[in-house]
C-alpha cells in the first residue's frame, strides 16, 4: 500500500509503497484500462520478486500522477518516462518502492532496509575521510551508501568510484536531516545537499537538483 505520497515545496513529489501485496492483489489496483496492460508486461518475467517490484513502481506511479503512463529504461538503465513529462528516480529494497518526480529538475532517491550487513562491504566505499560514529555504526554506513546512490543516479555518469570519487561532509545521524555531499567523477565536481530520514526498517535519502534545471530558480 502507499504509505506516503508528499508534494514538496520545490514542486518534487514522492511516494513510498509498501509492499505487502500479492502479484494478483496489485493487479486487481491497476485501473481497468491500464490492468491488462500489467498483466502482460510480467508475463515474461520468471522472478516472483522482480514482478512485483515492477507491478508496485508502475501503480506506485499511477498514484502520484492520477493517470497511467509508461516508464522505459535508457542504454545505462536510467529510467524515463515517456511521456516526459517528469524526471524521475525509483529506487527498491526488502519490502519497498521509493519513487521521486520533478517536472524540470534531475532527482535521485534511494531506500534501504537496515540490516548491518552493509558492515561488510564498508571498505568498498567509504574512504578514510569519512566519518562514521561507532555507535550508531550501522545506521551511519546505510546513510552514507544511500547517500552515494543518490549522488550517481543525480549525476548520471558510468564507471562511478563510490570510494574515491563521490564524498560525504561528516555529519552525526539523527532522525533526519541534510546531508552535504561532493563528487569529483566530472569536471564540474559538484555538490548538494541531500535530505535524509532514518525509519524503524529503513533509511531514505533523496536529492532535487535544483541547480541544474535550465530556467528553474535556485531555492534552499
Amino acid at each position: 500500500m502507499l504509505v506516503r505520497k508528499e508534494n514538496f515545496s520545490n514542486g518534487g513529489l514522492m511516494g513510498i509503497w509498501k509492499m505487502d501485496e500479492t502479484i494478483d492483489e496489485l493487479i486487481n489496483l491497476f485501473p481497468d484500462k491500464a490492468r491488462a496492460d500489467a498483466e502482460t508486461s510480467i508475463n515474461n518475467i520468471g522472478s516472483n520478486r522482480r514482478a512485483l517490484e515492477l507491478l508496485t513502481t508502475r501503480i506506485t506511479l499511477i498514484q502520484l500522477l492520477g493517470r497511467a503512463t509508461v516508464i522505459l529504461n535508457r542504454d545505462d538503465g536510467k529510467p524515463y518516462l515517456k511521456d516526459n513529462s517528469y524526471q524521475i528516480s525509483i529506487s527498491h529494497t526488502k519490502g519497498y518502492v521509493a519513487i521521486l518526480l520533478h517536472k524540470d529538475c534531475p532527482v535521485g532517491i534511494d531506500i534501504e532496509t537496515i540490516s548491518n550487513r552493509v558492515e561488510n562491504i564498508a571498505h568498498r566505499f567509504i574512504s578514510d575521510k569519512e566519518y562514521i560514529n561507532p555507535n550508531k555504526k550501522t545506521i551511519h554506513l546505510l546513510l552514507h551508501w544511500s547517500t552515494k546512490e543518490c549522488l550517481y543516479k543525480i549525476i548520471n555518469e558510468q564507471g562511478v568510484d563510490f570510494k574515491q570519487q563521490l564524498h560525504v561532509t561528516p555529519f552525526e545521524p539523527t532522525s533526519s536531516g541534510i546531508i552535504d555531499a561532493q563528487e569529483s567523477k566530472t569536471q564540474a565536481k559538484q555538490t548538494f545537499k541531500l535530505n535524509y530520514e532514518v525509519h524503524p526498517s529503513y533509511v531514505l535519502t533523496w536529492v532535487i537538483d535544483t541547480k541544474n534545471a535550465p530556467g528553474f530558480p535556485e531555492r534552499s
